[in-house]
């Protein structure tokens, strides 16, 4: 019978970094306000969570990979969002949040979850950023939770 190992969401003894853009704060504001929640919620304790916050969603990655390569997390958090305008901004931010933060992962070893939004509209944002249901930040948190119990089973 084959080894399966998974992780669970017991976040007691686990240090977490949260990368936050300051663009759009509300929506990522709320966002954190997920994450808090169900990191506290899954025992970790408020000293164990480091929060930084960049200028723009674009800063995340560099951010993300200053953290994880500290050695002083079991996992980094990226919150934020980007919303399509009237130019080719969207996709350039976007793309590159996207491909940085995954490469960040990657070369780290440590788990960089992306918990950046990329909707069309605010109120699409404002939906997937809410208290009510659907919080990504709070998704994203628990991923974090998962993985970094994940990878200390590995």
């Amino acid at each position: 019978m084959p080894k399966i190992v998974q992780g669970d969401h017991n976040g007691q003894g686990k240090k977490f970094g949260i990368v936050v853009s300051k663009f759009y704060e509300s929506i990522s504001g709320n966002l954190l306000d997920g994450a808090l929640g169900m990191l506290a919620e899954h025992g970790v304790a408020d000293d164990a969570i480091t929060i930084a916050w960049t200028p723009g969603t674009f800063e995340i990655p560099l951010v993300a990979k200053k953290m994880a390569e500290s050695d002083g997390y079991d996992a980094v958090i990226t919150l934020g969002c980007v919303i399509r305008g009237e130019t080719a901004h969207f996709d350039y931010v976007a793309g590159e949040a996207a491909k940085g933060i995954g490469q960040v992962s990657m070369e780290s070893g440590c788990p960089v979850l992306f918990g950046v939004l990329t909707t069309e509209t605010r109120e699409q944002a404002i939906a997937r950023s809410g208290p009510n249901s659907g919080n990504k930040g709070a998704d994203v948190a628990m991923a974090a939770l998962e993985m970094a119990n994940l990878m200390g089973q590995l």
